[in-house]
């Protein structure tokens, strides 16, 4: 089939005590509403976390009070609407299964096969080295042989490692030490890896045509595997409003069909009674669409059938708005000129040792603070890895810890000698033992942890428009450099009178700035800028806007004519360019996530702005016109100083500008 689109993900986990599975669903009206919506791909579970299954398995339990086969009529129903169907099945989870069959649960570290809170989906988990493996992969022959599906969902593939005897034998064959943290999680690793290849291995040997995902899979891990990626998301229901602008700027460099996962519910997964604010969900959409991402509003079906209709007639609100600009999404890509490096990607959910736990979470934090502030600042980036070329990108970010393997140096070093640009901050461009910087190129030497806690900066002229006129605080401790002859140094470190600390008398906590050291704490060499302290782990941490600001400044110096330029814009808008042969689009965003209570973002209404300024670097591109899409009115547009100028009325919400070629 196509690449899915217009999709709807459907749960339907059911209790096996639920007495009215299946009694009341009316295939007909549940697709036809969905195709009047403009559906074109559903994913429904044949198999949930219970380890119930929705259709005639032999193999596996069907449940108790399904009296008929379930899956084959949706199959069919969605064949008569021309909507593809992808089965879902959860391979990590399967309670009933679990509850029969302890011999096939993950026997955990502590000695047990129930973890203690029975309340979380993942207190028992299945482990793939017992006949259970062979069990699922049964059933997956089953759907795939039995059913009309175009694919296959595959969750909760991620597990805890097994010290059980099946995988303590193995791992002592392979020479993994059990006792070993790391051991232990790398083989762990490996064994969900080597399952997921087994189930898409047995399902592509009946048909070698399907959409196939694995949930919880490393996605690099999954590039010879499945065939498409999904992100899954939910901001109000644990993920927060900072996890898609990460997802999706890193899945769509993998070089596969990506969907971004969002839902509709309040809080999380089958919350029954939840609805989001409509605004809210469609600041997801669109924030997928503009990252060149397809969308799937994830939702829970009710076991006895009954149609939501608040829900569907959401769904089809917000889809009938979308859908009008299809033929601006069509194999749209994102245009970029940056990216930021991440050398720790997704490694398999939080099932890590405590060592990798560590060296992931301190590049998370940078990644997640240099992410948030390039968005701000309207910077267009990607995401990467050392699994894709950095060749296209005229800036390279190195985010605070960025240490340069032998790999990653030449990388660099092609980058430099090609005239790109970089922006490191910390430890970021230092040898992997710590000893110096890589490259004569950051324009700096590398002389040790900054003996203040707290510093304090005061900006170079060249660096401080927007900034107070006083010594800002540097709330996380970073390194001390100090300058080559032939580097410009961007600003000064400020001593405080002493360290944060206790001297068994006083602890000290006020701690004011006292005198310049003559530090530098910034220096540019060429199109190279680095700066001292691990600015954008601060960001994320401590949200300083003069930080910001800073950053804004030294990126003027690398990088002067970037691709994107918003004057004006608040700095909760977004600005996101996609093309296609012939055009590209510039989509405008304006939402503001406000904390509610203790710990939930909420978006209630689209923010209107007026009078937005819009200035795309042409690339040599011959532009003849500028619309506002998906109605086309035109807009007034001026060329001058290698960009395109146009003027944006009214931004509700959102707005797509359109520069025809």
């Amino acid at each position: 089939m196509h690449d899915p689109k217009w999709c709807i993900f459907f749960d339907f986990h059911t209790m096996p005590a639920n007495p009215d599975v299946g009694k009341g669903f009316d295939f007909d009206a549940i697709t036809g509403q969905l195709a009047d919506a403009g559906v074109d791909y559903m994913v429904f579970p044949a198999r949930c976390n219970l380890g119930m299954a929705y259709y005639d398995t032999k193999v596996g339990i069907r449940h108790p009070a399904l009296t008929y086969d379930l899956i084959g009529r949706l199959a069919d129903a969605c064949q008569r609407r021309n909507i593809a169907l992808t089965t879902y099945m959860n391979i990590g989870l399967s309670h009933e299964e679990a509850l029969l069959h302890r011999e096939w649960c993950v026997l955990a570290q502590e000695g047990y096969t129930y973890r203690p809170d029975r309340l979380d989906h993942f207190f028992r988990h299945m482990c793939y080295n017992t006949s259970y493996a062979d069990h699922v992969t049964e059933m997956v022959r089953e759907v795939v042989s039995g059913y009309p599906i175009s694919g296959l969902f595959f969750d909760c593939m991620h597990t805890f490692p097994c010290v059980g005897v099946e995988c303590i034998r193995e791992m002592k064959e392979l020479g993994y030490h059990w006792e070993d943290e790391d051991h232990l999680h790398d083989y762990n690793y490996m064994k969900m890896n080597r399952m997921a290849r087994k189930l898409c291995d047995a399902a592509n040997d009946i048909n070698s045509e399907l959409l196939i995902y694995c949930n919880g899979i490393d996605y690099e891990a999954q590039h010879d595997m499945g065939t498409y990626l999904e992100f899954e998301c939910l901001p109000t229901g644990g993920w927060g409003y900072e996890s898609l602008p990460m997802g999706a700027r890193y899945l769509r460099t993998l070089g596969k069909p990506t969907l971004n996962m969002s839902g509709r519910f309040h809080k999380s997964w089958g919350d029954f009674g939840g609805i989001r604010t409509e605004p809210s969900l469609e600041y997801d959409l669109v924030y997928g669409l503009a990252n060149a991402m397809r969308t799937t509003i994830g939702d829970h079906f009710h076991p006895r059938g009954d149609i939501n209709q608040p829900v569907f007639d959401l769904y089809k609100r917000l889809y009938d708005r979308l859908q009008r600009y299809e033929p601006w999404l069509g194999d749209a890509r994102a245009e970029v000129d940056a990216a930021i490096l991440w050398p720790a990607p997704y490694p398999g959910y939080n099932f890590m040792s405590p060592s990798k736990r560590e060296y992931w979470d301190k590049h998370y934090t940078a990644l997640r603070g240099a992410c948030r502030m390039l968005c701000e600042l309207r910077c267009q980036f990607d995401i990467v890895t050392d699994f894709v070329d950095w060749d296209r990108y005229e800036l390279l970010v190195l985010p605070d810890h960025i240490l340069l393997d032998d790999e990653w140096a030449a990388r660099i070093r092609r980058h430099l000698d090609k005239g790109g640009a970089v922006l490191s901050t910390g430890w970021s461009g230092l040898d992997p033992q710590m000893e110096g910087f890589v490259f004569p190129d950051w324009g700096a030497r590398y002389l040790g942890e900054d003996p203040y806690d707290p510093a304090f900066f005061t900006p170079a002229p060249e660096l401080a428009e927007g900034l107070p006129d006083m010594p800002i605080a540097l709330y996380q401790r970073g390194t001390s450099i100090e300058p080559l002859p032939s580097a410009q140094v961007l600003g000064e470190i400020i001593a405080p009178y002493y360290n944060k600390h206790w001297d068994g008398e006083h602890g000290f906590v006020y701690m004011p700035p006292d005198r310049p050291t003559g530090r530098a704490c910034g220096v540019q060499h060429g199109r190279v800028g680095h700066f001292s302290h691990p600015l954008f782990s601060s960001y994320f941490l401590d949200a300083q806007v003069p930080v910001k600001q800073y950053v804004a400044n030294l990126l003027d110096r690398v990088m002067p004519r970037p691709l994107v330029r918003t004057p004006g814009l608040p700095s909760f808008a977004r600005a996101n360019v996609t093309s296609q042969p012939g055009r590209r689009m510039l989509w405008l965003m304006a939402y503001v996530p406000e904390r509610r209570g203790n710990s939930v973002d909420m978006i209630e209404e689209p923010i209107e702005l007026h009078g937005v300024q819009v200035a795309l670097r042409t690339d040599g591109r011959d532009v003849k016109s500028v619309y506002l899409a998906p109605d086309r009115e035109p807009l007034a547009f001026e060329l001058r100083d290698g960009y395109v100028h146009a003027s944006v009325p009214v931004v509700t919400g959102y707005a797509v500008v359109v520069f025809e070629e």
